[in-house]
Order: structure tokens, then C-alpha cells, then sequence
């Protein structure tokens, strides 16, 4: 073995001195996040997606307004504003309630920071897929007389499935590295944890690539699970091969 290569292994290396463990921290606190975020998204973008088909004008307006800002405003700067202004009104509004101030979890805001810029992508893509159903299908629910939450969970849900994880699953691997850019506002994960041990050891090219691989194994492996999760949303459906 080279000594080049030797000493790419022992940077490398879980154990101290190496920043391996590092770098795997790191990526378990994006994983943490993105986790997170997506659920949020996913509660956001389903309200959003029912109170837009079926809401009165004022929350249409109100959530129209919502995902035309987040989709329109790039997410580096909805974070910083939301980061800071968003812990910065929570702390005010507990003053003037005559709380005292609270610092907020580094976790917690990143989720709900990423979970609201997800909530209005999640918002439209809920929304196509909610409409992509065939009417008949709701219209013969409705004719059977069952309530809108029954509805909800045997005909909506189950028949929106295959057209949203298409959709959700790009969101998802959008969350993975959308967490890089918490980096910038001293949240620990894998970018962060890059740029820590490359700035130590001058070893750029060696972490950074490293760290890619990292992500690309995320997607891999994301992949694969969503690969599984489609074909099980699409049970009893025609394969697009006998569509043809």
C-alpha cells in the first residue's frame, strides 16, 4: 500500500486521530433532519393540499400566497430569515407573555425550518396526485354514503399514493442535501463536519469527496427503499409494461 493511500485511510478512519467518525456523525444528524423535516412537510403539504381543493377563497388565498412565496424566495434565504427571525419573534412573544427567553434547539429549528420551505412543495405535489384520482372512484364513495373521513382513508389516501411517491420521494432526497445548507447557520452535520476536518487537516479534496460519497449512498440506498414503497403503493395496478 502507498503511503498516500495509507495516510487517505488513517484521515479517514473512525477512530482518532482519522475524522471518520466525525463524518458519520455528521451524516447522521442530516439523516435526523431531513427525517424530520420530511414528516413535517408532509403534515404541512396535506393540509395545504385538502384546504386548496377544498377550502373556502380566504385559505386558498392564504395558502396559494404560502407556496408561491416558499417555491419563488431561494431556501438559502428562507432559512437565514426564518432561522433567526423566526427564534427571534418566539423569544419576543414569550417576553411579552412574561416567560423568559428559551434557546432554541439547533434540531428543532432546522426541522422546522426545512419541514415549512417541504410543506409548500409537498402542498402541490399532494394536490396533483389528490386530482390525478378517477372521479368515479369518489363519486361511487359518495354514493355508498360514507363520510369524508372514511373517504379520506379508503379511497383518497390509497388511491393518491401512486401518483405522489414519485413526487415525494425527489423531495426526500432534496431534504438530504438541503441540509447542507443549515451549515450556515452553525448547525453540525455533514457539511459542517466536512468543512471542520478538511480546515484542520488541509486534506479538501480527500473529505469533500468523501462526503459526496456519503450523500450518494444516501440516495442509493433511499432509492432502493422508494423503489419497494412504489411497487407496494401500486399492488393490483396494471405494470406500465401491459399499459403499453
Amino acid at each position: 500500500m502507498s503511503a498516500s493511500a495509507a495516510g487517505i485511510i488513517e484521515l479517514l478512519s473512525p477512530n482518532p486521530p482519522g475524522w471518520g467518525g466525525t463524518l458519520l456523525l455528521g451524516l447522521l444528524h442530516s439523516i435526523e433532519i431531513a427525517l424530520g423535516a420530511t414528516v413535517l412537510g408532509l403534515l404541512i403539504g396535506t393540509g395545504g393540499a385538502f384546504g386548496k381543493l377544498y377550502g373556502g377563497p380566504v385559505v386558498r388565498d392564504l395558502l396559494a400566497v404560502y407556496t408561491t412565496i416558499v417555491r419563488a424566495v431561494p431556501e438559502l434565504v428562507l432559512i437565514l430569515l426564518l432561522y433567526y427571525a423566526g427564534t427571534d419573534l418566539i423569544n419576543q412573544a414569550l417576553t411579552a407573555m412574561g416567560y423568559q427567553r428559551v434557546d432554541v434547539s439547533g434540531l428543532a429549528a432546522g426541522i422546522a425550518v426545512l419541514g415549512f420551505v417541504q410543506g409548500a412543495y409537498s402542498t402541490e405535489v399532494i394536490r396533483g396526485a389528490i386530482l390525478a384520482i378517477p372521479q368515479g372512484q369518489i363519486e361511487a364513495a359518495r354514493a355508498y354514503g360514507m363520510s369524508p373521513g372514511l373517504m379520506l382513508r379508503r379511497i383518497t389516501l390509497p388511491a393518491m399514493l401512486p401518483f405522489a411517491i414519485p413526487g415525494l420521494a425527489n423531495l426526500w432526497l432534496i431534504a438530504t442535501k438541503d441540509t447542507a445548507l443549515l451549515a450556515v447557520v452553525g448547525f453540525y452535520e455533514l457539511a459542517l463536519a466536512t468543512r471542520q476536518a478538511a480546515g484542520v487537516t488541509k486534506a479538501y479534496f480527500t473529505f469533500f469527496f468523501a462526503a459526496g460519497v456519503l450523500y450518494l449512498i444516501l440516495s442509493l440506498v433511499s432509492n432502493l427503499l422508494i423503489g419497494r414503497l412504489e411497487a407496494w403503493s401500486r399492488r393490483g395496478m396494471p405494470s406500465l409494461k401491459d399499459a403499453r
